[in-house]
């Protein structure tokens, strides 16, 4: 067992947990959590999507978000992009990182984004190519890499196959996403296994949900691969619009409670973490997920 001293936590409240909240989340409240998410000593955060307003409403300020945002030294805000038009909506707000995202489950692809797999490669190709000539940082998810809702159990080897393809269209980096939170622990650390041995280590993040209640198992799990970047939302926010019944991601206090508690720095400040996210869970007027922030209260 090869445990890493230091994990990189990717903050991805603000996008894709806040994505799924069935009331219009306002910009004042997305940017008092960005801030104080960027208080706490988190150095990449999630921060917005250019994507369609129609298909994704909650996301429809990200221009203003991004335009309101001070830069800060070694912190860096990242945006989801789906397509040429999204990227340049993305630069025009100065965004220096951006996200695409594919599926290892053809019956996901089609019904997220309608087209199938091979499809949907070719349509973020000119996306990643464009992004990495400009200079932009680019990471690529591979949705459903644990289970899908309408496939069931996927093959190891479909979330291999598309995460070699992102990979060598230049994403610097791919999350093994386990979208709808069905992974096992063996599970994921097999998946991600095949991963790192096909793209290398280095290039591997994880991004698990918690709708099983496994995802601090899974993510335990792979770190004993070495795995060092994982996702994580404040507050254990989110969910996934396209898949009935997943609850939101892994919250990033318990994320971090565990690393702290295994020796493992994070560069996190967890009483500053707590506090962002009783903000927005404030904001929203619902309990947070976190099992650890309630606990402190």
């Amino acid at each position: 067992m090869s445990l890493p001293a230091k994990v990189r936590i990717v903050e991805v409240g603000p996008r894709d947990g806040l994505q799924n909240e069935p009331g219009l989340v306002s910009l004042a409240d997305k940017l008092a959590l960005i801030e104080a998410l960027a208080e706490t000593g988190l150095r990449r955060i999630e921060a917005g999507a250019f994507v369609s307003p129609r298909w994704v409403p909650q996301m429809a300020d990200s221009e203003a978000v991004f335009a309101a945002l001070a830069p800060r030294e070694g912190v860096t805000y990242s945006a989801l992009v789906p397509n040429l038009q999204g990227l340049q909506r993305a630069q025009q707000a100065g965004v220096k990182s951006i996200a695409v995202f594919g599926a290892a489950s053809e019956s996901f692809s089609r019904r997220n984004i309608n087209c199938s797999i091979a499809e949907s490669l070719e349509r973020f190709r000119p996306v990643v190519e464009a992004a990495t000539q400009a200079g932009l940082h680019v990471r690529g998810y591979v949705s459903c890499a644990l289970g899908c809702p309408y496939e069931g159990a996927i093959a190891p080897q479909a979330v291999v196959d598309i995460s070699r393809a992102m990979a060598q269209m230049g994403c610097a980096e791919i999350a093994v996403s386990d979208t709808i939170g069905v992974g096992t622990p063996l599970q994921a650390k097999n998946v991600t296994a095949r991963v790192a041995d096909a793209i290398g280590l280095d290039r591997v993040a994880i991004h698990f949900h918690d709708t099983y209640g496994q995802a601090l198992a899974n993510i335990l799990a792979c770190l004993e691969l070495g795995v060092a970047t994982i996702d994580s939302a404040v507050a254990g926010l989110g969910g996934c619009p396209y898949a009935k019944g997943a609850t939101g991601n892994v919250a990033s206090e318990d994320v971090v409670y565990m690393l702290h508690g295994m020796g493992i720095d994070t560069g996190v400040d967890i009483a500053k973490l707590a506090a962002a996210g009783a903000l927005i869970s404030a904001a929203l007027n619902k309990p947070t997920s976190s099992r650890v922030a309630r606990a402190r209260t």
